[in-house]
């Protein structure tokens, strides 16, 4: 069985990730839009596919770097429930035995939203999903879902979600296939 690639690429920078706060479909920061244009898009390399999450920031990082990508709704973000376009300081003040728990617990969702969990399970799916028939996929996606993307490959489970740190720009890349999925490196964002 050959291997397959898999290339995450973490969506540029937003208000949210500059201000610590849970995203909501915020546009790219202008700055982040010129990374994104000004990227080597041959650092991809051979592309069989592309996809990206719904959102409008990994919309907006694709089209910068050229991809032609399909949106895919389990690369979607992370559902924060009501936690949604809040800061990380005002919630934990307004619930920080909420915020506690969801930090501790990968299955606690107090935000009535997604669980890591859930959300390890539900992007492990997509990962173990790649095809043979196209064996180099590149996926513009969020944080939260390459962390749970590098969760799944090497076994860890959703314990593994908070020991990733995923920074705006940055490539994971993956190689393997269903249930022998390896982390083959991570490059840093440009942003």
């Amino acid at each position: 069985m050959s291997s397959l690639r898999v290339v995450l690429l973490c969506h540029g920078a937003t208000t949210a990730t500059r201000q610590a706060a849970f995203p909501a479909d915020e546009p790219l920061l202008d700055s982040a839009l010129a990374a994104a244009a000004g990227a080597d898009p041959s650092a991809l390399g051979r592309v069989d596919r592309a996809l990206r999450s719904p959102a409008a920031r990994c919309a907006q990082t694709a089209a910068a770097l050229g991809l032609d990508a399909e949106p895919d709704e389990r690369l979607r973000e992370l559902d924060h429930g009501s936690w949604r376009g809040r800061a990380l300081d005002e919630v934990a003040a307004a619930d920080p035995e909420g915020m506690a728990r969801w930090l501790t617990d990968p299955d606690a969702a107090p935000h009535g939203g997604e669980s890591i969990t859930d959300l390890t399970r539900r992007v492990g799916g997509w990962l173990d999903d790649r095809s043979a028939a196209e064996p180099r996929t590149v996926a513009v996606t969020h944080p939260a879902v390459v962390r749970a993307a590098i969760a799944h490959a090497l076994g860890a489970g959703s314990a593994a979600f908070w020991r990733v740190d995923i920074a705006p720009l940055s490539r994971t890349v993956l190689r393997g296939g269903p249930g022998r999925w390896t982390l083959r490196w991570i490059v840093a964002g440009a942003d």
